[in-house]
């Protein structure tokens, strides 16, 4: 049953939502808000059964690849967004989340990696502490940028002096000047942990003579420095310079954040790497295995053993050893 779910059933789900929460700019409607929470509780469970089944399946550590950590980070904005469309039912909070929900999916979907990090027993503390963090890390980011681009909204509507459009309200700028001081620090302190154990994992990994280590210089590396150098120069200018924890400042800090973590995720996604193991397309995946089957099959009457080397060999195609 699980197994039938895919990304398509939780993605329709959350694009309804979103047409919904955009439906609010052209008319009134009494039955919107319990059809929008439907549609977006049913794309939260489907995503969850989905995340579950592909952590009880998995012959490797439980969501340990790049297309998992895509998703969780989709699946954590989508729960956050829930739960502030039940407690907070007039707010536009969807206008402005949804569309990041999806581009995580649409990231995992067509650019992430679906293979498992490579972890040694020696490196799994510092792998799992590093993967936590820089989801937490982006996640807090995320919820700045959403936060951010909602005051922006909020006062330039106040400063303008516009009446508020149909359906378009928005929480109080108190509140959301809050969240957005809140998530500098958070973002500074989650990244800060996540970078600075991913470099101690690489030093076991060096020096334990590990295949998982990676150069210094590798793009994922230098980008995630950039953008942890950033989250902590916006940290260390809202401490020294009180006003930009106020007012519009710290909400183009936050919106600020959130294009140094875009360009760093498309560096992250487009970059040849050695951080993650090297994609295979599933064309190419299903080729290599039709292609060992096929010739198996050919030769299983002849030479059994010269079968079962050929299909052995052609397993070794999709999943290589990595040799010292």
């Amino acid at each position: 049953m699980l197994s039938g779910i895919s990304i398509l059933c939780f993605a329709a789900s959350y694009i309804a939502a979103l047409a919904l929460e955009i439906s609010r700019l052209f008319f009134r409607s009494g039955v919107r808000g319990a059809i929008l929470l439907a549609f977006a509780g049913a794309g939260l469970l489907a995503q969850t059964l989905f995340l579950a089944y592909r952590a009880r399946t998995t012959s490797a550590a439980p969501l340990s690849s790049e297309f998992d950590w895509y998703l969780v980070a989709a699946w954590v904005l989508a729960a956050m967004y829930v739960y502030w469309t039940f407690s907070h039912p007039r707010t536009a909070v969807g206008l402005f989340a949804l569309p990041l929900v999806l581009g995580l999916i649409a990231a995992a979907e067509f650019f992430a990696k679906r293979e498992p990090f490579p972890t040694s027993q020696a490196s799994q503390v510092w792998a799992a502490v590093h993967g936590i963090f820089l989801l937490l890390g982006v996640i807090t980011v995320l919820v700045g940028f959403v936060a951010g681009l909602m005051h922006l909204v909020h006062s330039y509507q106040l400063k303008h002096k516009l009446r508020p459009m149909q359906g378009l309200q928005l929480p109080a700028l108190e509140w959301l000047e809050r969240v957005n001081t809140r998530a500098v620090f958070v973002a500074a302190v989650m990244l800060a942990v996540g970078f600075l154990s991913g470099m101690a994992l690489n030093l076991v990994n060096r020096r334990h003579d590990l295949p998982d280590s990676v150069q210094w210089n590798d793009p994922v590396v230098w980008s995630s420095g950039v953008l942890l150098g950033w989250q902590l120069a916006a940290a260390a200018f809202s401490v020294l310079y009180r006003p930009a924890r106020q007012g519009r400042k710290v909400a183009y800090l936050t919106v600020a954040s959130f294009v140094c973590l875009a360009i760093a995720m498309g560096v992250w996604l487009m970059s040849p790497s050695s951080h993650a193991p090297v994609r295979q397309t599933r064309a190419k995946r299903r080729a290599n295995s039709e292609l060992g089957m096929r010739i198996a099959e050919l030769g299983a009457e002849s030479s059994p053993a010269l079968a079962a080397a050929v299909f052995h060999s052609s397993s070794f195609i999709q999943h290589p050893l990595k040799l010292p």
